[in-house]
């Protein structure tokens, strides 16, 4: 039987290899071995607007990866001056492409800056600069670096199904859920009272976390997306 496939967003950004230094699409291979090692077959999506229906109709899952901050303009906020690096076409073709994967309800993924454009595409928005509102940098305490914390979650929730009510993650982000988008369910929150993990409970896969699973040991959250892109695959008749 063939494997599901699992589509990775990626990002446009310089890299150089060899004699070479040009623009690349391209993503942190922790994600590709995290998706391959659950037993799918993982598929490079980059930040193209259009072809979006042509993409979906090669996917069973998708896993919409972390990154740079969203412009805010897309949920309709003043930029904050914490706020960089931003990358407003890469925004504008995953929300197309998000916005279509839900339409079909295909298993969907969202991993730091993912789920934060999950919750901007169905109407939430964000806190631009959490240090302002907790007081310390515990969840980016150096860039480049992921920090360790406690996340707690919700009992009953999808996500507590997956890797029970209490977990420890590693984290890089400064920017949070503000307003919850319709239809998301918050379901974790770090020790300090972060929110970190959104759901919703109408769609047959449809989760958001802030840490990144794919820079620790657990591998279960992979294992519960393939497992269900492999289900959709079957539907498919693929």
């Amino acid at each position: 039987m063939a494997r599901p496939v699992v589509g990775i967003t990626t990002y446009v950004e310089a890299a150089q290899w060899g004699h070479w230094q040009l623009d690349a699409a391209l993503i942190p291979y922790m994600y590709v071995q995290a998706i391959e090692r659950a037993g799918a077959m993982p598929l490079l999506v980059p930040p193209v607007e259009g072809g979006v229906e042509e993409t979906l109709d090669a996917l069973d899952g998708l896993l919409l990866s972390g990154g740079a901050d969203l412009d805010p303009d897309v949920y309709g906020a003043e930029e904050h001056p914490a706020t960089n690096g931003t990358r407003p076409a890469r925004d504008r073709a995953e929300l197309a492409l998000l916005e279509g994967a839900l339409a079909r309800d295909l298993p969907v993924l969202a991993v730091c800056r993912g789920s934060q454009i999950l919750n901007v595409a169905l109407g939430g928005d964000l806190v631009q600069h959490l240090p302002e509102v907790l007081g310390d940098e515990r969840h980016r305490e150096v860039p480049g670096t992921f920090s360790d914390h406690g996340v707690r979650i919700e009992a009953g929730s999808r996500l507590a199904g997956i890797v029970g009510e209490h977990v420890p993650v590693k984290s890089s982000h400064h920017q949070g859920f503000g307003r919850v988008g319709e239809g998301l369910r918050p379901v974790a929150w770090a020790d300090d009272g972060t929110l970190e993990g959104l759901e919703d409970p109408a769609r047959r896969f449809a989760l958001g976390v802030l840490w990144h699973p794919e820079a620790g040991k657990d591998a279960r959250l992979f294992a519960a997306l393939v497992a269900e892109a492999r289900r959709y695959r079957e539907e498919r008749g693929r």
